[in-house]
């Protein structure tokens, strides 16, 4: 037959039930308080890094909205001092990229008023291009414009964080 003082040392009883032992019971209080504390400790973390996330993600917003207007400020000096070939380039990087900020459409940096206002930019697109390919002095004038429009149009209201 079986010894009852064994069977308490292999953490049952006479009933059978391992959760009335006590190792056991101190064993899952141990891991609850485990748990707690690592609980403790992470939930602020995760609360810090969520706020970094979000401060990083307006610091990626504003510099796409900055580069966008260095490209085209670039270009607009670029053309105005007569070297119109880094000037289309960097009017080329501007439109592609406002382009490429455009179609990102709730996810852009843009308001929807803002996307609204750039839109007609499109429209000079070509002949701006076209005006810095032929090395035409009127093409810093048209730089000029569209640069103009683009603080105006980010001026309306703050981009989207």
């Amino acid at each position: 037959m079986s010894d009852p003082k064994r069977n308490d040392e292999m953490g049952q009883s006479e009933s059978g039930s391992i959760w009335q032992s006590e190792r056991v019971r101190r064993l899952i209080r141990s891991v609850l308080a485990l748990l707690i504390a690592f609980l403790l400790g992470l939930i602020p973390m995760w609360m810090i890094a969520r706020g970094r996330a979000r401060e990083r993600d307006a610091a990626q917003a504003t510099l796409r909205i900055s580069a966008l207007q260095n490209y085209l400020a670039s270009a607009a000096i670029d053309a105005r001092q007569g070297r119109y070939e880094p000037a289309r380039l960097a009017a080329s990087d501007f439109f592609t990229g406002l382009e490429a900020e455009m179609a990102r459409g709730q996810d852009s940096v843009f308001t929807e008023a803002q996307r609204n206002s750039l839109r007609s930019m499109f429209a000079t697109r070509d002949d701006t291009i076209t005006l810095l390919a032929r090395s035409d002095p009127a093409s810093s004038d048209r730089l000029a414009e569209l640069y103009n429009a683009y603080r105006q149009a980010n001026a309306q209201s703050e981009p989207q964080r």
